[in-house]
């Protein structure tokens, strides 16, 4: 695992959450007067793609939020504290790390807040930083879900039931290819989770457009989105799932990446490679078989994914406020 240096424990050591997440003052500020926040997961800095794109794909990222007029607020574990708006110069340190860093699903929070380990978020850990924190909108690129075969593997993204149970609207461009979509819809529907496609009828299936499979509602604006995520808290239920298909321009052939998925997968059955690894692997391997454009379809749908979450986290903001001064 990949350490920031030896990280003693303090004989006072603390199990308050509060002194392990660290809220940059950026965030907080805007937290506190109410302006829109969107939450950006660091797995993609750290395992989603190489240096040095991964850095630039999240300093793009950021300044997509910006400019759609919310402040960015990506999301890491660093020196034994869970930060919510990573520095500049921690950003560089998490892209430099790469595959070396941990990957920080639910189960490991508390084991690498200890050890002081630099680590990526997942969606799950992200959305559960982002809700402590009160952030209510998150984007990424594509959630996990139900891998192939897990029938027999068992293989269940954890980011399934944290949107059963975190109230946080994640947008995505669907979940990622690699993965059983059918199957993960029908996890998703059992656990109440409620499906939006943004302008789309269709689940989107990450680098294609298309699934096949078709969300729970359509809807045509960030507004009326922001009207359903609020209702959706209101009520006391869990997360939301925004689906958001990859540009045009960008969006491959779903019958040729189809066939790269496969050979990536068999791949990795060669190699024995299972578990939190099989992901990092696939999508490696898919940008190596697709001759790199994976990894272009994959920068250009985040940076959408953010721009729709920003315009989202604004109208939910705008809405917050008027509700607060009809009170």
């Amino acid at each position: 695992m990949f350490k920031s240096g030896h990280h003693p424990q303090p004989e006072d050591f603390s199990v308050s959450i509060k002194d392990h997440l660290s809220i940059s003052s950026e965030v907080r500020k805007a937290l506190s007067a109410g302006r829109p926040v969107v939450a950006l997961e660091s797995t993609i800095i750290t395992h989603g793609m190489p240096h040095p794109q991964n850095l630039g794909m999240v300093q793009r990222v950021e300044a997509v939020v910006r400019r759609s007029g919310a402040v960015p607020a990506t999301i890491a574990i660093m020196d034994g504290k869970l930060r919510v708006g990573v520095k500049a110069n921690d950003l560089e340190r998490l892209a430099k790390a790469g595959g070396k860093a941990a990957k920080a699903s639910r189960r490991d929070v508390a084991a690498l807040l200890v050890s002081g380990e630099v680590a990526g978020t997942t969606v799950a850990t992200t959305m559960m930083a982002a809700a402590w924190a009160g952030i209510r909108v998150f984007a990424t690129g594509g959630i996990g879900g139900v891998h192939r075969g897990a029938e027999t593997t068992f293989d269940i993204s954890a980011d399934l039931e944290e949107l059963s149970r975190t109230q946080v609207a994640v947008v995505c461009a669907g979940a990622k290819s690699i993965l059983d979509i059918p199957k993960t819809l029908e996890t998703l529907e059992t656990k109440g989770v409620p499906v939006l496609g943004y302008k789309t009828g269709d689940f989107p299936a990450f680098w294609a457009r298309q699934s096949g499979q078709k969300v729970d509602h359509r809807i045509e604006s960030a507004k009326q989105a922001a009207k359903v995520i609020a209702l959706q808290f209101e009520l006391g239920l869990g997360g939301v799932l925004v689906a958001n298909p990859i540009p045009e321009s960008h969006a491959l052939d779903a019958r040729e990446i189809e066939a790269r998925i496969e050979e990536a997968i068999q791949g990795a059955e060669a190699e024995g490679v299972s578990r939190k690894d099989l992901t990092p692997f696939l999508l490696k391997r898919i940008v190596e078989l697709t001759g790199g454009k994976s990894l272009v379809a994959n920068i250009a749908l985040v940076e959408n994914n953010a721009a729709v979450a920003a315009e989202i986290a604004v109208a939910l903001s705008k809405l917050k406020a008027k509700t607060k001064a009809k009170a």
